[in-house]
């Protein structure tokens, strides 16, 4: 081989490797946040006791009192935490609700309304709700900022979503 022919090789050889590198896919790992997220089913839990709530405070903006079923309480492999919310208004009207808040998006959905009967009906709207959005999200928020959702990561268990309930914040967050 000539010393032309061994220096047209090299270039040849050196642009080929150049534009097989820049065609090349960009890397990504398993920690990409640009997955495809799936929502697992979940079922509905038995209708709320009066002897498993547990009360806490969701902030001066609202006179309501809140409370979580700590029997309902449910971490899924999709990281939604699900449980029932009741809800009552000084007057004493009750609300109860089945809901799930995904902690990574800050994202409240209503699963299922109780009913005075004590069963669950479904509710006219069912979605992923970002909780900055809706004034009145009190307790949601208060339960995914400062109670289940320390810096958006989901408790790791149910004990530990109780063990923060009680103390009236998770042990994480630093007042």
């Amino acid at each position: 081989m000539t010393s032309a022919r061994i220096v047209t090789f090299v270039i040849s050889l050196s642009i080929w490797v150049l534009l097989t590198a820049c065609a090349s896919k960009e890397f990504r790992d398993e920690f990409d946040t640009e997955k495809n997220w799936f929502e697992q089913l979940s079922q509905l839990p038995d209708y709320p006791d009066e002897k498993n709530l547990i009360e806490f405070d969701a902030g001066p903006m609202t006179n309501y009192q809140h409370a979580i079923d700590r029997e309902s309480i449910k971490i899924g492999r999709d990281g939604v935490i699900r449980f029932t919310l009741v809800t009552r208004s000084p007057d004493g009207a009750k609300n109860i609700s089945y809901e799930g808040i995904r902690c990574t998006t800050n994202e409240r959905k209503l699963y299922a309304i109780g009913r005075a009967d004590r069963t669950w009906a479904e509710p006219g709207l069912s979605r992923w709700q970002h909780l900055d959005y809706i004034r009145q999200f009190y307790a949601q928020r208060e339960l995914s900022k400062n109670l289940f959702c320390p810096y958006k990561q989901i408790v790791s268990n149910r004990q530990e979503a109780i063990r923060a309930l009680k103390a009236g914040t998770h042990p994480d967050i630093y007042h």
